[in-house]
């Protein structure tokens, strides 16, 4: 079970996380990962999106409860101080992949975040 304390919970950090990051999509679900520029600490935490598209209640937690079950050993291989959002899709509700997409998609937003260079503001010009 993935504690509390790692849990993403503010609207702030998921909009950041969405907008300022990178991303890895598969047909099953969307992962959008950032990590702010920092001395390199902090706690890594992880947020779930999913949508009333995906299905009523019962659907939309129990594809939350398998997505927080099947993160928490993605986390060891996740530099600290990331911020993760998974994004499920309609298909996530049943889908017996959900795992392998998750892993995936995961993996490939690492990627991306390791080659990742956040655009330089431009240098102001001198104005006469």
């Amino acid at each position: 079970m993935l504690p509390a304390a790692l849990r993403m919970r503010s609207a702030a950090e998921f909009r950041r996380t969405i907008s300022s990051g990178v991303r890895s999509g598969r047909s099953t679900l969307v992962v959008h990962a950032h990590q702010p520029v920092t001395d390199g600490g902090g706690t890594t935490t992880v947020g779930f999106v999913v949508s009333k598209a995906v299905g009523g209640a019962v659907v939309r937690n129990r594809v939350k409860r398998r997505l927080r079950h099947l993160s928490v050993p993605l986390l060891a291989e996740t530099p600290a101080g990331t911020r993760v959002v998974v994004r499920a899709l309609p298909p996530a509700a049943t889908a017996p992949e959900l795992g392998n997409d998750l892993r995936g998609a995961w993996h490939g937003c690492l990627r991306k975040l390791a080659a990742y260079r956040p655009k330089q503001p431009a240098p102001e010009t001198a104005r006469r």
